[in-house]
C-alpha cells in the first residue's frame, strides 16, 4: 500500500509539534492506531479522518484524500503478517488450501514448490520459514482466539501425497481437540455460499478497528473500510450458519484423514 497518506499525516503532526499520543488524544483515537496509519499499515475510517483533520487543522484534506478501502499491495502479505501478530481474534475462511497459520511444514513446502513462475530454492526456503513462524501465535494458549471455516474442497483436493494430506488434517484435529482453535466445515451439500470468491481473514484488535484480508491469484487486498469489513463479517457469519457443528466437523476431518491413510 502506498504510504504517501501516512507520510503526509506524520509530517502534519510533526509540524504542529504533536506526539502520536497527543494527536491520538485530540482525535479520540489510540496511539497505536495513529502509528499504523503513519506506517501505511492501516487506512483510517471516514470518521477517523474527519477527527484527524479537526485535530490538525487541515480542513478536509485527510478526509478527501482517503486511500481506497480495498487496495492491492505490492508485498501483499507483509502488513497483514504484522497485524496477525497483534490480533486478539482471527477468523479464517479457506476455500482451496488450509490457512497459512495452520499449515504443516510438508504441506506448506508442497504449496510453495508449486509457485508459478518458479522461484529459487533459497527463496522458497525463506518463504517456508516465514510461513511456519506465523504459527507461533498459537503457542499462546489463549490469544488470539482462532476460528476456522473450511470449504470441503480444502479437504478433498490433494496437496502433495496422501500422507501430507493426512498429516495436515490431523494437525487441525489436534489443535481443535486441545481447545486451541475451532473448526467448522462447509460441506459440498450446502451448494453456493457467500464465501466462494476467495479466501478471507477477519481480524479484531484490542485498540484498533477490525480489518479484513482477502487473497487470490497471487495478490491480496487489505480491507480497512468499516462498511466493507462489516459486509465481509456478515458473509462469514451467514456461511458459518450453514456449516457443520464443531463435533460433526471434527468427525469429518478424522474420517477424511483416515481415508488418506491415517489410522491413529
Amino acid at each position: 500500500m502506498s504510504n504517501t497518506y501516512g507520510d503526509w499525516l506524520k509530517q502534519q503532526r510533526e509540524t504542529t509539534g504533536l506526539t502520536q499520543q497527543q494527536l491520538a488524544d485530540r482525535a479520540i483515537m489510540t496511539r497505536s492506531h495513529i502509528a499504523h496509519i503513519e506506517a501505511g499499515r492501516r487506512v483510517p475510517s471516514k470518521e477517523d479522518a474527519r477527527r484527524l483533520d479537526q485535530a490538525l487543522g487541515t480542513g478536509d484534506v485527510l478526509s478527501s484524500f482517503l486511500p481506497r478501502g480495498e487496495v492491492a499491495i505490492a508485498d501483499y502479505f507483509e502488513s497483514v503478517r504484522e497485524l496477525e501478530q497483534q490480533a486478539v481474534m482471527i477468523r479464517e475462511f479457506a476455500l482451496s488450501y488450509f490457512p497459512g497459520v495452520l499449515q504443516t511444514k510438508r504441506y506448506a513446502r508442497t504449496l510453495l514448490n508449486s509457485a508459478f513462475p518458479p522461484v529459487s530454492e533459497a527463496v522458497r526456503d525463506r518463504r517456508l520459514v516465514t510461513r511456519l513462524e506465523r504459527a507461533k501465535i498459537l503457542e499462546d494458549p489463549v490469544t488470539p482466539v482462532v476460528w476456522v471455516l473450511l470449504d470441503e474442497a480444502a479437504l478433498r483436493r490433494p496437496v502433495g501425497s496422501e500422507g501430507i494430506m493426512a498429516e495436515q488434517i490431523t494437525h487441525l484435529v489436534h489443535l481443535t481437540e486441545s481447545g486451541r482453535i475451532r473448526v467448522h466445515v462447509l460441506p459440498f451439500g450446502v451448494g453456493l455460499h457467500p464465501m466462494l470468491h476467495s479466501m478471507l481473514s477477519l481480524m479484531w484488535f484490542e485498540d484498533q478497528p477490525p480489518l479484513a484480508y482477502t487473497e487470490g491469484h497471487g495478490a491480496g487486498q487489505l480491507i480497512d473500510s468499516p462498511s466493507a469489513v462489516r459486509q465481509l463479517q456478515s458473509g462469514y457469519d451467514l456461511a458459518l450458519s450453514d456449516a457443520l457443528p464443531l463435533k460433526e466437523s471434527v468427525a469429518l476431518l478424522k474420517a477424511t484423514a483416515k481415508g488418506y491413510g491415517h489410522h491413529d
